[in-house]
């Protein structure tokens, strides 16, 4: 009597699924992806700091108060793509690595976001002007909505301040998670992740 024998098909077999950029940036790589997006994020904070201690400790005058890297590219600073273009990529930055957040640590990172948002709109307004030649409000060079109140040395240091404290809050819970919140299984960011399940019952 014959027996037969089920037969196995190659493309019947799950094979298992690469994770995709997007994920690994929000697990295994998320450390490293946060350490360089907040090297980015301080070295431009420093920037607007560095030319608050030009207009209010050195006294220059602001057109010629342009920051570190205006001390060596002032047409760079100048230009209004430069600061869109950090804008924009900070959004992104906030976007992409937020799901590696849980938590708390998440409910920061995105109030740091949305801010970021409004800044990014800011920024929008200002490109705008700048490549139409169209300067709002009567203005003879291209100025943003809070402008209008708040010139525009100070509007943005205070832009990026209120941007980078929630990122540093987020963080800090990200590394330092509260009592009973779990962080993503592969995500090395918590400087004292919750112990495994395993572990504890054993």
């Amino acid at each position: 009597m014959a027996v037969s024998s089920a037969t196995v098909h190659p493309e019947n077999i799950a094979l298992p699924r690469k994770p995709g950029l997007y994920e690994k940036l929000n697990t295994c790589w998320h450390k490293p992806a946060l350490l360089v997006f907040m090297a980015i994020v301080i070295g431009h904070w420093g920037e607007h700091l560095f030319q608050a201690y030009q207009v209010y400790v050195l006294h220059w005058p602001r057109p010629k108060a342009l920051g570190m890297l205006g001390l060596v590219y002032p047409w760079l600073v100048k230009s209004e793509t430069l600061h869109y273009g950090y804008a924009l990529i900070m959004l992104i930055g906030l976007w992409v690595l937020r799901k590696g957040f849980t938590g708390v640590a998440h409910t920061w990172w995105m109030v740091a976001f949305w801010i970021q948002f409004w800044h990014h709109i800011e920024h929008g307004v200002l490109q705008y002007q700048a490549l139409t030649g169209h300067y709002w409000f009567h203005s003879p060079v291209p100025v943003s909505f809070l402008q209008l109140w708040i010139p525009r040395v100070e509007l943005h240091l205070i832009y990026n301040t209120i941007v980078f404290i929630p990122m540093v809050i987020g963080m800090y819970y990200h590394m330092f998670p509260p009592e009973g919140e779990v962080q993503h299984a592969d995500c090395t960011c918590a400087w004292h992740p919750e112990e495994a399940p395993s572990t504890a019952a054993a």
